[in-house]
Formats: C-alpha cells, sequence, structure tokens
C-alpha cells in the first residue's frame, strides 16, 4: 500500500495543477470561439438550455427560491419542473456579476457563455486527477487529449449548454476520483459529497452512483481496512443529501414524488448512510461475517424501500401510455442507439468500446493491488453506460467519459513504446496512428470521409429547425403584446425564454396534461378539439413553424389532422391570420371566436 501511495500520489502536484489550468483555459477560449456566432444570437439550441434560463431570469426577477413551477407554462397555474436551483447558481451569479459591466442582454449571454465551461472545468479535473490516480502520474496529458476528442460528452459542456448535465458528468468523474483515492477518508468523502450533490441535480445517474455505492461496501467486505473510508462514504452521503434536500428541493419535491430529489430518496439515502456508518463501526475481522451484515443492511434498506415507495418501483416519470405514445416515444435522446443512425452510433460507440476493453485490460493488470476495485469500478460503469445506450441514447456522454479512462490507461504504454522508439518514423506517425485508435477519433474521420446524402424532406426539416428559434425570426412575435400560445411543446421553452409571452405546455414529463392538449389539438381532424384547449387554457395565438421536427410527427401519425388542415390553408373561421414578414418561417394566427 505505501508504495502504491508515493508512486501515485502528490509529489508533482502543483505541476500538474498547472497543465490542468492551461489546458481548460485553452479549452475554454476555443470553444468561445467556436460558438461565437451562437453567442452573439443567444442560440440556445436545446429546449432544456431555453427552460433552465427561463429559470434563472424568473429568480432574479423576484420567483421564490423554492418556488420552481414555470408560471408562464399554462398560466396561471403553471407546470412544476422536477430540477433543482443549484445548476441556477451560477447562471445567475454570472448574470449578477457581469450585468454592471455588459448590461442586461450581454449578461445573459456571457453568463450563459461561461457557466458550462465551470462544468467543464471541474469534469477536466476529475478526469485528470483520476487518470493520474489510477493509470500514472503523468497519464493525465493522454486523458485530457482523449477527453478533447470524446466529442458526445465535450457537447454537454459547450458554450450555451446550461442544462444540468454537464454538471452531473463532472460529479460522476469526480466520484471516480474519489473512490481511486488511497486517502481513505478523504476518498470517502470526496465520492459521498459528489453523489449527494448529482442526485440533488438530478437523478438522472442514479443508477451509477448507487452501483459505486454498493461496490465501496463490498470493498469494505472484502478489505476490513476499508472501513474508514465506508464510514466517510456514508456520513457524507447521508449529510450532504440532507443539506442539498433542505436548500434546493422545491415546494414540489417536498411530495413524495419519484424523479427528483424528494422524501423518497432522501430518507433512502439518510438510511444508507447510516447503516453504512455502522457497519464501519462494527469490529469484524472475519470476511463472512462482514459479508452476511452487508447483504442484511442492503435487504433491510430495500424492503424499507419497497413498503415505504412502492408507487416508485416502476417508471420514476410515471407517464400515462397515452403520452408515452404520442410524446415521450418520439424523443430522440430517449430513444435506442440502434434506432439511430450509424453517423451517431459509431463515434459514441467507438470510445465507449475501447474504453472499456482498456479498463479490463488495466483491471487484470491491477489484480492483487489496491488499484483493482477502482479499476473494477471504472469497468462496471463503462459496461454499464455501453448496455444503457441499447436503451437511451442519452447515455452517451457518461459513456464516453467512462470510454476516456479506459482509453488512457489503453493508450498510455502503447505511447510509451512509439515515443521512446529508435525510429523517427515510429515515434511520430506511430505516436499519431495510436492516439487516432485509442481515442476513436478513427470514427470521426471515416464519417468526415464519407459524404452525407440528404434528401429534400431532411433538408427542410433541418433549415426549420435551425430557423425558428432564432431572434430574428422571433422578433417579430416578440414585439406583439403578451399573450397565451398555443404551439409546439419543443417551441414553448424558446417563447418563454426570449420573449415575453406564454405557452400551453413545454416538454416535461410533469405537465402531462398539457402535453396531451397539445398533441390532441394538432393530430385531431376536428378543429374543435383545439378551440376547446385555447379556450381552456386562456390561449389567443397559435403559432405554426412548418416542417419543425416536432410537426413531422403530426404530419405523419394523422395526414388529415388540424396542423396539417393549418399548413394547406384550411382555417377555421375562429382564427384569424396575422400577418408576418414575408421571410418568416411561421405562420401565425389569433383568436377572433
Amino acid at each position: 500500500m505505501e508504495s502504491w501511495i508515493t508512486t501515485n500520489r502528490e509529489d508533482d502536484a502543483a505541476d500538474w495543477r498547472g497543465w490542468f489550468l492551461l489546458f481548460w483555459l485553452v479549452a475554454a477560449i476555443w470553444l468561445i470561439q467556436y460558438k461565437w456566432g451562437a453567442i452573439h444570437w443567444f442560440a440556445l439550441s436545446d429546449t432544456d438550455d431555453n427552460m433552465r434560463f427561463a429559470q434563472v431570469r424568473a429568480l432574479l426577477d423576484g420567483q421564490g427560491w423554492y418556488d420552481l413551477r414555470q408560471h408562464r407554462f399554462d398560466p396561471p397555474n403553471g407546470i412544476s419542473i422536477h430540477w433543482s436551483r443549484i445548476v441556477d447558481l451560477p447562471i445567475a451569479g454570472l448574470i449578477l456579476l457581469l450585468r454592471p459591466i455588459l448590461g442586461g442582454e450581454q449578461a445573459a449571454r456571457w453568463a450563459c457563455a461561461i457557466a458550462p465551461l465551470l462544468a467543464m472545468g471541474a469534469g477536466l479535473y476529475g478526469t485528470m486527477l483520476t487518470a493520474r490516480r489510477l493509470v500514472s502520474p503523468q497519464a493525465y496529458v493522454l486523458a485530457a487529449a482523449i477527453l478533447a476528442c470524446a466529442q458526445t460528452t465535450v457537447l454537454m459542456w459547450m458554450p450555451l449548454r446550461i442544462d444540468h448535465h454537464g454538471w452531473q458528468l463532472a460529479t460522476l468523474i469526480i466520484a471516480i476520483a474519489g473512490i481511486a483515492d488511497p486517502k481513505r477518508v478523504r476518498g470517502g468523502v470526496t465520492t459521498g459529497l459528489a453523489t449527494a450533490i448529482s442526485l440533488t441535480i438530478g437523478l438522472e445517474l442514479m443508477p451509477y452512483l448507487a452501483t459505486a455505492g454498493a461496490l465501496i461496501a463490498l470493498w469494505w467486505v472484502l478489505d476490513g481496512d476499508e472501513a474508514d473510508r465506508l464510514r466517510a462514504y456514508g456520513a457524507s452521503l447521508a449529510a450532504g443529501a440532507a443539506a442539498g434536500f433542505a436548500a434546493f428541493a422545491s415546494y414540489d419535491n417536498r411530495q413524495p414524488l419519484c424523479d427528483a430529489l424528494t422524501p423518497v430518496y432522501l430518507s433512502t439515502l439518510l438510511e444508507a448512510g447510516a447503516a453504512l456508518v455502522l457497519l464501519a463501526f462494527v469490529p469484524v475481522r472475519s470476511l463472512p461475517v462482514r459479508a452476511v451484515l452487508a447483504v442484511v443492511a442492503g435487504a433491510l434498506i430495500a424492503g424499507v424501500f419497497v413498503y415505504a415507495w412502492p408507487q416508485c418501483l416502476g417508471r420514476p416519470e410515471h407517464i400515462t401510455p397515452e403520452l408515452d405514445r404520442m410524446w415521450f416515444s418520439h424523443i430522440r435522446e430517449a430513444k435506442p442507439l440502434y434506432e439511430h443512425s450509424w453517423r451517431i452510433a459509431v463515434p459514441i460507440m467507438a470510445l465507449s468500446v475501447i474504453g472499456f476493453g482498456g479498463s479490463l485490460f488495466a483491471r487484470w493488470r491491477a489484480r492483487g493491488t489496491p488499484l483493482a476495485m477502482p479499476w473494477t469500478v471504472v469497468s462496471l460503469f463503462s459496461l454499464f453506460s455501453m448496455l444503457l445506450l441499447l436503451w437511451q441514447t442519452r447515455a452517451g456522454p457518461a459513456s464516453q467519459l467512462m470510454g476516456v479512462i479506459g482509453a488512457t490507461a489503453l493508450g498510455q504504454p502503447i505511447l510509451s513504446l512509439t515515443l521512446n522508439h529508435r525510429a523517427m518514423l515510429v515515434r511520430v506517425l506511430g505516436s499519431v496512428a495510436a492516439f487516432v485508435a485509442v481515442s476513436g477519433v478513427f470514427a470521426g474521420l471515416i464519417i468526415n470521409w464519407i459524404p452525407e446524402h440528404k434528401t429534400a424532406y431532411r433538408r427542410t426539416v433541418d433549415t426549420a429547425n435551425r430557423r425558428c428559434p432564432t431572434l430574428p425570426a422571433l422578433k417579430p412575435i416578440a414585439e406583439m403584446p403578451p399573450a397565451t400560445f398555443l404551439t409546439f411543446t419543443d417551441m414553448g421553452p424558446r417563447l418563454i425564454a426570449v420573449t415575453h409571452h406564454s405557452a400551453i405546455a413545454g416538454p416535461y414529463h410533469r405537465a402531462g396534461s398539457d402535453i396531451l392538449d397539445v398533441q390532441h389539438s394538432f393530430r385531431a381532424e376536428d378543429p374543435e378539439v383545439a378551440h376547446e384547449v385555447m379556450k381552456r387554457h386562456g390561449a389567443t395565438m397559435l403559432l405554426l413553424c412548418p416542417g419543425m421536427s416536432e410537426s413531422t410527427v403530426y404530419a405523419a401519425e394523422n395526414k388529415k389532422g388540424f396542423y396539417i388542415q393549418l399548413n394547406r390553408g384550411t382555417v377555421p373561421k375562429w382564427l384569424e391570420r396575422v400577418e408576418l414578414p414575408k421571410n418568416s418561417p411561421f405562420k401565425l394566427w389569433r383568436l377572433v371566436g
């Protein structure tokens, strides 16, 4: 143990942290330059990014800290959002800091550009630290380089990508760095707090984090000397979850719901933390006895959960079959990877598969050493994330992030051979080829080499998706008096983020009835369905963006539906056309009857 500590620890800490700052600064500058146009036009491309900004703006305008209802969806009722304020803090703080210097609009632009880069810094630091602890003290350079090639992961840290996924990825890799920490107490606290912060943000990574906790307990079973890590992990997990709930749980999340850190999961985390602390204090030298105690503790925690919260044993969103069929099943990131094109699937899988293979190789090399359990965690997480890709593509960023660690372990010995080879050709071309192979860059090269053929229909959809959310396209609408709109659910977040208007619904599962109202309005053949929905929700405007992805679903699933009727010019008498500039991608009507 002592030799492992001295070999892999803080001998050149100051140097590597300086390199981390340099890498992060260079990456941040490059990404800002890359997204310069999008920053200028405030192109929050994702619905969740727009919703996050709307949430921050409402907070700065005086909405209560614990009130996370979005009152500009289905006003005046609002819809419940299952997020927490924790990710709002850096965005709001940057806006307040920059507003006196840049003014309101520019402060918002730059706050949304900079905030994701802070999450990237945390993720980069965790990745480099994990590579130092698991591979070698110098492996952080290779890990940073491979991470830069993990396109799906890096996309979560792009300027303007202010949704919570980037922060969750950072907490995931920091949790692994804690497991790899030879200083048991510090490592336990790191993993426990990273887990608590991640679950306070959202439950998306709960399967990974639950597995990490189970493996820390297993580590104690196999090695009683790990009691300090187990105790520190359990105490920090429970304390962090309690603090996260107290500080960030919204009024709605204080109900026994299953899709956020509510009393359901808070109670479970408190029970688990207390159980782990108690186990760590038990002076048992026998491995079989420790195993029995761990199994009993796990069974008790699971049993209490099943008895107290049976409603949370199924799907956490609790959406109805109708909502799943009409809406959720059409969400691209919720589809399995094999339903996407090979251009999307291959780059994600390339690094994920290479990383999994590298983690198995490193686990084999680490057998019988203190690094065996941390590499077991990385291997299982890599495998787990790849399997999740067969369920939902949204597992891609975590899958690639896990792949970075295994790919670093695989690439380090290969590059050591090529870089130290006698022949210059091998040192140069061999090292480049090795990096291209282990980093998964070859997948992107193949895609760029094979031209993509897009049909006219696909180009039309891409154009609509690109034009409709832009500030110039929305400007004529933003200049109109405030109103509530019946529009696509995917258009709702952008509408409320950059105008003073409201919408009936946004793409958030707690607003299931509102989403169905929108779905029924555009799918039904009888226009009176939409008429009734508009009256019931107080909507006075109807907005279409023909060709936008959501509209293709309505067009494909009912060719006689209300959306098709409107798009072809068959308009009921209770709607009056509102003229927009000739180049507008929108069609707009006003309710007149």
